[in-house]
């Protein structure tokens, strides 16, 4: 698919839902004709009779038509996929793993580029048009990691857009590494990050205020990594909610993880899922399963933008991700109930950066003149089944050209 201009045919678009007593029990499609010029969605016509204008037909055989996916949690730069097989060793603690990882940063220096690659290729198999990859910033490897993503994601500019994030994994205080994760600002880095201020960095304070200076600084967003749990973590994300007041950093800050919302829910908890409502302060999710449970019903309620993320394919943290964001979706919605088709097809928003062909109401908000044509073309009759089947995606668009699979 070369031309600048074309017809998508015979392609499935969600118009309505379907109700009985008032409540949604499906959703009614139809075929359409998209035609796509330099990127961008020019004109929706119901399946019929083409107009004689000489414009190339791609027929889309009726596939579902659904926004494409954003991953906004993983590490690229760091990770066994691509590699042998290679499981988890056992670690008492948060410095046991970073002490294996000194080691494992310098073995994998020489695959970083090449492994990294792999990984977007599976994101982008799975229909993933957007990444936010976090990327080391240590003593170990300094800003090599970072140097050698950004040439990757350079490669991968015409298949995807991608945000990157400085991150001192050993600690923006404990490893020193303020003047590394500004140099790695300065390499091109969109967002700064940083981890557990009390306890990595032993300085909750000190460790928040030097992330969001460095923030500003670059005039960048933040990412944080939050696993601290109970009091400690709502009291630091608190510090930096204050932060991002202050400083007008409304819109820009991410907490990640945000395990000390975790478990069951406490007015401190809502108060504050409504505070970082008030902020656009969103929360980054690999949907925990186990002893760590996020209470994202509750912060979806309050408004918080709560998106997802699969952390790591497999790599000395964990061996079970999967790259599959409609896999995340479906995961979320199994483990919060979310059975019913106006649910399922709520569920949609966390990876696609709350973007529905359907608003609440059952109108059709997506796709329209104007917008981006990046999309995920799938085996589906709705996006309520695509997330609860996690069904089979045939091709993948970003800016009008087909990058994963074919029609």
């Amino acid at each position: 698919m070369n031309a600048s201009t074309y017809w998508l045919t015979n392609v499935l678009l969600e118009v309505a839902f379907e109700k009985e007593q008032d409540v949604v029990v499906g959703t009614q499609t139809a075929l359409h004709h998209i035609q796509v010029k330099e990127g961008v969605i020019a004109n929706i016509i119901a399946a019929g009779q083409l107009p004689d204008d000489g414009i190339p037909h791609v027929d889309a055989k009726g596939l579902l038509m659904l926004p494409s996916f954003k991953e906004m949690h993983i590490h690229i730069d760091k990770t066994y996929y691509g590699g042998p097989w290679k499981a988890v060793r056992p670690a008492a603690s948060i410095f046991d793993r970073l002490a294996e990882e000194q080691v494992i940063l310098k073995q994998q220096l020489p695959t970083v580029k090449e492994r990294a690659a792999k990984m977007l290729d599976l994101l982008l198999g799975n229909g993933a048009t957007h990444i936010r990859t976090h990327v080391n910033v240590d003593p170990i490897v300094e800003t090599k990691n970072m140097e050698l993503t950004l040439q990757v994601l350079g490669d991968y500019a015409g298949k995807l857009t991608a945000e990157s994030v400085a991150f001192p994994q050993h600690g923006l205080l404990k490893s020193s590494s303020v003047e590394r994760v500004k140099s790695a600002m300065r390499l091109g880095a969109t967002h700064v990050g940083a981890v557990d201020p009390a306890v990595v960095d032993d300085n909750i304070e000190m460790s928040l205020a030097t992330l969001m200076d460095i923030a500003v600084q670059f005039d960048a967003g933040i990412d944080l990594h939050l696993h601290e749990r109970n009091q400690l973590g709502l009291y630091t994300m608190n510090k930096l909610a204050d932060l991002t007041e202050e400083a007008g950093w409304q819109g820009r800050v991410t907490v990640s993880h945000a395990f000390g919302f975790a478990g069951p829910v406490t007015k401190a908890a809502e108060q504050l899922a409504e505070r970082f409502a008030e902020l656009g302060i969103s929360i980054s999710s690999t949907v925990p399963i186990g002893a760590v449970q996020m209470p994202i019903p509750m912060l979806r309620e309050k408004g918080v933008l709560v998106e997802l993320g699969n952390d790591s394919i497999t790599d000395h943290w964990s061996p079970f991700g999967t790259g599959d964001m409609l896999e995340k979706a479906n995961r979320m919605s199994e483990l919060y109930g979310y059975a019913d088709e106006y649910s399922l097809s709520r569920a949609i928003t966390c990876i696609t950066g709350g973007v529905t062909p359907l608003d609440n109401d059952g109108k059709q908000v997506w796709p329209v003149q104007g917008a981006l044509a990046d999309a995920v073309f799938v085996k589906a009759s709705c996006s309520a089944e695509a997330v609860a089947r996690r069904s089979e995606r045939r091709a993948v668009m970003f800016m009008g050209q087909v990058v994963a699979g074919a029609f």
